[in-house]
């Protein structure tokens, strides 16, 4: 931790805006380098004479400067800045663009960051229908996507299907990718400014992206069922939000599962303040969940988002969202304008992957790998507190005394493991702590390296923070 003790009688303006600036011009000649710990709020308001308000002040608004980043209990950090090497304490100096996540990961590290489709050798099938769509359509693929073929929506309607609904074709917009379609929704039937409930733990590069072209997000709480539908009408009430991004099965991260009440409950909700829903299904779709859908339950709401990443082959890009009546045109142009627009090979390897049975077939594979994987998990986490669900690549771990989800981060990092801390999965700026961690087991390439990693993961949580020493 530094010794920093700024000297605030020189400026003008308020004492937290001196101090703030103070900071950035610090951090910008190396007196507070990358990965230095600023002083706790308390012991420099004291230091300084000051109130602990204008220090917390101070520090909120370095904070929207993008210059450190912290979480409860751990500590306020200098961020990695663009042009700064790497060598000090990278992930301690907080999220880059992509979250909390390396935009370039190491390659000496096991990636238990990604819950990518396993690779089960699909390759081969995948190779020999680009092949075949390069031997019958090579003008198409030369040129750009004009047409949308018949057999695109299909697939995505095919791919959608599932616990009695089935959407219809003609509600169906290809995407690259699901993310692509979550954010073809919100820019499609929202405007700057809107708000946007989130789960309080979620798939974050929504709300990211989503805070990017200006729609604000506004957090719900979850507790182990789910979304807390009285804390969802509370926000729908206070805030007035247009959209809700909703994980009903299989939740990431915390592996959740909607009931059938509750779905029903946050369906009428929706209805009663006018807030439409997009129902990520990306990994719901691989469980054996029987509630039923949202897009069931209100079609006239719902955007169903469907893909292939998690249990097909991620490299594909291969996505579908089912739009209520009337709303597939304005998706599809918002696509394309966020976009680019959809590659026409891609989209036809999407196609013919489902079509053609593959995809399912390539999925049972997959998901038979991931709970193979998860019997590892079991043995080496026997004792444990986590939380799995068969069929789902990533697992929720309850961090013992006195870790703090940070710091294992960092200590799986410097042991060789990559892993995602709670902050990656925090849709806005929160106080709240899970004190979790969450690992994916598919993106290892064999199972000896899955096994390798979790004895890592293990060792680190058995011997505590007596075990890791962040200076070494």
């Amino acid at each position: 931790m530094t010794n920093w003790l700024p000297d605030l009688s020189i400026g003008s303006g308020p004492l937290y805006l001196r101090l703030a600036d103070k900071a950035e011009a610090d951090i910008d000649t190396g007196a507070l380098p990358p990965g230095h710990k600023l002083p706790p709020q308390r012991d420099l308001a004291y230091d300084l004479g000051v109130t602990i308000g204008t220090v917390g002040r101070a520090y909120a608004l370095l904070r929207e400067r993008g210059l450190v980043s912290g979480e409860v209990g751990r500590g306020t950090y200098v961020r990695m800045r663009d042009g700064q090497g790497s060598q000090t304490s990278a992930l301690l100096a907080a999220p880059e663009a992509d979250g909390t996540r390396w935009v370039d990961a190491p390659a000496d590290k096991l990636r238990f960051d990604s819950t990518a489709a396993p690779d089960i050798g699909q390759g081969s099938i995948i190779a020999s229908t680009l092949a075949a769509i390069m031997a019958e359509m090579s003008g198409d693929v030369s040129s750009y996507t004009r047409n949308f073929p018949e057999s695109w929506a299909a697939a995505g309607a095919k791919w959608l299907t599932r616990n009695g609904h089935q959407p219809d074709q003609d509600s169906i917009a290809p995407t690259l990718g699901v993310h692509a379609a979550v954010m073809s929704v919100i820019s499609a039937l929202t405007l700057p400014g809107d708000h946007i409930v989130y789960e309080h733990v979620t798939y974050a590069q929504i709300a990211r992206s989503a805070g990017l072209i200006g729609r604000r997000a506004v957090m719900a709480e979850v507790d182990e069922c789910g979304l807390d539908p009285e804390s969802f009408a509370h926000v729908c009430a206070q805030k007035h939000p247009k959209m809700a991004f909703l994980m009903p099965t299989a939740q990431n991260p915390t592996v959740s599962s909607l009931s059938a009440e509750r779905r029903v409950e946050i369906v009428r909700i929706a209805r009663e303040h006018n807030v439409l829903l997009v129902e990520d299904d990306l990994y719901g779709a691989m469980t054996q969940d029987k509630a039923p859908m949202l897009a069931s339950l209100a079609p006239e709401r719902t955007f169903l988002v469907g893909g292939l990443s998690k249990s097909v082959a991620a490299g594909v890009r291969g996505g579908w969202v089912s739009c209520p009546h009337n709303y597939r045109h304005r998706v599809r142009v918002a696509h394309k304008m966020l976009t680019g627009g959809m590659p026409f090979l891609l989209a036809e390897l999407g196609a013919r992957l489902v079509l053609s049975g593959q995809a399912f077939d390539i999925r049972s594979r997959s998901i038979a790998e991931v709970n193979a994987r998860l019997g590892l998990v079991n043995e080496a986490l026997e004792g444990c507190d986590y939380t799995t669900a068969p069929n789902i690549p990533f697992v929720w771990i309850a961090l013992p005394e006195p870790w703090l989800s940070g710091t294992f981060k960092q200590a799986a990092f410097e042991n060789g493991v990559l892993i995602d801390d709670e902050d990656e999965f925090k849709a806005g700026r929160s106080d709240k702590s899970f004190h979790r961690v969450r690992i994916g087991i598919s993106a290892p390439r064999t199972r000896e390296d899955v096994a390798r990693g979790l004895g890592i993961i293990r060792r680190l949580l058995d011997e505590g923070r007596a075990g890791y020493d962040s200076f070494g």
